[in-house]
């Protein structure tokens, strides 16, 4: 997927996907000086096309991992959210190799269920949600569920 690879326009997203990747995930493997584990979700941009990346807390249960689509709980979704309800199939890199996954936006009880674990993980997504709605927005809850073997 990274033979036509756009990195992000936000140059510290892009320096620590760089790191992250060429290190197999012993570097840069937290968000800045948190301490909090991150994982690499690697897409199809829906508008160019191209290989895109992002690295995004980790919440991972079951070998499942859930996609919090906060943007730090501005008025608009990210970017990204579009690419992926454009084409679902993923790569996912939690670790030294990135493997294939599926993602689906969740609702409901399982939008709860996961939300609260993603805050337990990452407790300002609650400010987030505040923020967000206050302009009407709900943040996107989406689920990346590993590829089944054939």
């Amino acid at each position: 997927m990274s033979a036509d690879y756009i990195p992000s326009t936000s140059q510290w997203v892009a320096d620590q996907v760089a790191e992250y990747e060429a290190s197999g995930g012993t570097k840069a493997n937290t968000l800045r000086d948190t301490g909090i584990p991150i994982i690499i979700v690697t897409m199809r941009g829906v508008k160019t096309g191209a290989t895109r990346k992002i690295a995004l807390m980790r919440v991972e249960h079951e070998g499942t991992y859930c996609l919090v689509a906060s943007r730090g709980g501005a008025p608009t979704h990210p970017h990204w959210y579009a690419n992926l309800l454009a084409d679902s199939n993923v790569e996912l890199q939690d670790g030294p190799i990135a493997h294939p996954y599926v993602v689906r936006e969740i609702s409901g009880d399982e939008r709860a269920e996961w939300w609260q674990r993603s805050v337990a993980i990452f407790a300002p997504y609650a400010e987030y949600e505040s923020k967000a709605g206050a302009s009407g927005r709900r943040i996107p809850v989406l689920l990346a569920e590993p590829v089944a073997a054939n």
